[in-house]
């Protein structure tokens, strides 16, 4: 496949760089040569066969293997990364403020893992940058046709009291522009955000963000390691306020397996995430008994462990680390391979 040749190409260079630098010089050029790299992608890369078409929270995505947030937090690729064979993609994580995130270095490869670190804190232009880039694509008839999420996080200066202000700000500038919006209370970068994750602090959080955004529908991510009666109470929760979906799960503190950066801190993502992420979503999946929807991430790599979340129940699931290691025609080999492997 052409993509896997380029990225043979691209990854040795790519991978001697610090790795935040190489996803800034990455993400710059999908910026300033969008055009030419939707067009080479698009030449590249084959879309999703009509098979995999599905519904979910009345969004129609193209293949159920989307884009998770973090890659992307101020859509500088909104029309590319469609190119590649996702059925949606979520952009962020924003915050109602502009904010540069904690002190570099703060995002580290696992190589012989194919993981990462990171701790980047939210780093992003604003809630406000995001909505002017969304406005600008809808208004050029420049828009994807598959489903853009906003993925929303507390900005740092921010009391944990007034968080739900917080988000709401965010999703109000949004919710013109956005298909969906994802509540991120799971992150471990920010201090505090994930005692918003307590069935309490989450009532209050979600009764604003499900009325400031109107019709849209509102999903909420969970952490990998949260405790089952705290993970219950708040699945409880999240069904009672009327969200529309479950994303588990986001990075970890934990460091299962073994890693050759354990002197790191920060969340943990792709292949060491794998089992624990796993576990997890079988958990919120055995809860919520198939009343609200679930996406499943976390160390997804291969069409196997897509598979493997989809039968398990998973409506869809979404990746990041793994595009990282892998390489951009990981996608489209996802989607060829998948339909001979979903359990009918």
């Amino acid at each position: 496949m052409m993509l896997d040749l380029f990225w043979k190409v691209g990854r040795g260079p790519l991978f001697m760089m610090d790795a935040e630098k190489a996803h800034r010089l990455t993400m710059g050029t999908m910026r300033s040569f969008g055009g030419l790299c939707g067009f080479g992608l698009g030449m590249m890369s084959t879309p999703p066969p009509p098979s995999l078409r599905t519904e979910i929270a009345g969004l129609t995505l193209a293949s159920p293997i989307g884009l998770a947030a973090g890659l992307d937090k101020d859509g500088e690729a909104i029309s590319i990364w469609p190119k590649l064979g996702f059925g949606f993609i979520e952009m962020g994580t924003v915050t109602a403020h502009p904010q540069k995130g904690n002190e570099q270095p703060r995002l580290f490869r696992l190589k012989s893992e194919q993981g990462l670190i990171n701790r980047m804190g939210f780093n992003n232009h604003g809630s406000q940058a995001l909505a002017e880039v969304m406005k600008q694509l809808r208004e050029s008839d420049r828009w994807p046709n598959i489903p853009v999420g906003a993925n929303i996080g507390k900005s740092k200066i921010t009391p944990l009291e007034e968080a739900p202000e917080d988000y709401c700000m965010s999703i109000r500038r949004l919710r013109d522009f956005a298909d969906y919006f994802t509540v991120n209370v799971s992150s471990p970068n920010t201090p505090g955000l994930r005692d918003l994750q307590s069935a309490d602090k989450l009532q209050i959080l979600l009764e604003k963000v499900k009325k400031e955004s109107k019709d849209l529908p509102v999903f909420v991510k969970f952490a990998p390691d949260m405790h089952e009666t705290d993970l219950v109470a708040a699945i409880e929760c999240v069904i009672e306020q009327g969200c529309d979906g479950i994303i588990a799960t986001n990075t970890t503190n934990t460091r299962p397996g073994t890693t050759d950066r354990l002197q790191q801190t920060g969340g943990l993502s792709g292949n060491p995430l794998w089992p624990l992420a796993k576990s997890q979503v079988m958990k919120i999946l055995d809860v919520c008994a198939q009343r609200i929807p679930v996406i499943g991430v976390g160390g997804v790599d291969s069409t196997e462990k897509a598979r493997k979340l989809l039968n398990m129940g998973c409506k869809a699931v979404q990746l990041y680390t793994g595009l990282i290691f892998r390489g951009p025609g990981l996608i489209s080999q996802i989607n060829k391979q998948l339909p001979h492997q979903i359990d009918k």
